[in-house]
């Protein structure tokens, strides 16, 4: 079932306002972006040109979730934006674009903890807790601390209103919540073990390899949190299908590596995690 027109229409117009404001947005769907279209299916686009990893993509529908978000009042009212508008439930915006971080709090508790550790700013209430919203820009994360996600660079939000109360500038306690330990494990030198057997690799088609490292990277890229468990499991997949025979070479995994960074991963744990995965599968070396 369709909104209502004055629905949808409050809703453009609500994007509209944000967009004049500098704020890019895109329409959800529930609490979700619209997915792709089949055009953009599986990334086969090239991404958005204001992805971490650039692409050619020129879809004019509002694929890709953040990086959709635009402030281009003639795209937010082109034909196949207003389609997704009828289907909309909500208008969310790209924090990291307008140059803002919304600290995300899910409860009572995270809430409590902000006000004793964190500098006042501006807030707006959510369903189940609150919005801060600080000035600059930082990388996103879920999960930083019980019922705590942080929403600015490659996220979105859900549109919830103007909020009450004066933005102050992002504090280093807010950044300091991404920072991560290195993991435990050695750092080893990357190393892809030699094929097993002397013929030719059978996965050593430009068809087939190339599409399994360009969806590696769209997964890690498209991870919406505990980014460091889905890089490693995607190193772990693509050591299981190609760790045994030979196929990946020093350009593959550097690709690997440069999306798993592009994400906010350090060199160290994107070698721990690779570490890691040779171990599992039983591929490392002495």
């Amino acid at each position: 079932m369709t909104q209502p027109t004055d629905i949808r229409g409050e809703r453009v117009r609500t994007a509209l306002s944000l967009a004049a404001a500098g704020v890019p947005v895109l329409p959800l769907r529930g609490k979700v972006p619209f997915g792709n279209c089949r055009r953009c299916a599986d990334n086969a686009c090239g991404g958005r040109p204001n992805m971490k990893t650039p692409g050619p993509c020129a879809c004019p529908a509002p694929c890709h979730a953040w990086a959709a978000a635009t402030t281009d009042p003639d795209v937010i009212q082109s034909g196949v934006w207003r389609h997704a508008w009828m289907r909309a439930s909500a208008v969310a915006y790209h924090p990291g674009g307008a140059w803002l971080t919304v600290v995300d709090l899910d409860n009572a508790e995270a809430i409590t903890w902000a006000r004793e550790t964190l500098p006042a700013t501006r807030t707006v209430p959510t369903t189940r807790g609150e919005h801060w919203l600080y000035l600059g820009p930082m990388q996103s994360a879920n999960a930083v601390r019980p019922g705590v996600d942080i929403k600015s660079t490659m996220a979105y939000a859900r549109w919830l209103g103007p909020g009450t109360g004066t933005m102050t500038a992002l504090p280093d306690a807010v950044r300091a919540l991404t920072v991560k330990e290195p993991t435990t494990v050695r750092p080893t030198a990357v190393t892809v073990p030699a094929p097993i057997s002397g013929g030719q690799c059978p996965h050593r088609t430009p068809t087939y390899l190339d599409r399994g490292i360009a969806m590696a990277e769209q997964r890690i890229t498209e991870a919406r949190g505990a980014v460091h468990a889905t890089v490693y499991r995607t190193f772990l997949a693509v050591l299981s299908t190609h760790g045994r025979c030979g196929c990946l070479t020093d350009a593959h995994t550097a690709r690997l590596f440069t999306a798993a960074q592009a994400k906010g991963e350090s060199p160290r744990h994107c070698t721990d995690a690779w570490t890691n995965a040779l171990n599992t599968l039983g591929l490392s070396h002495a």
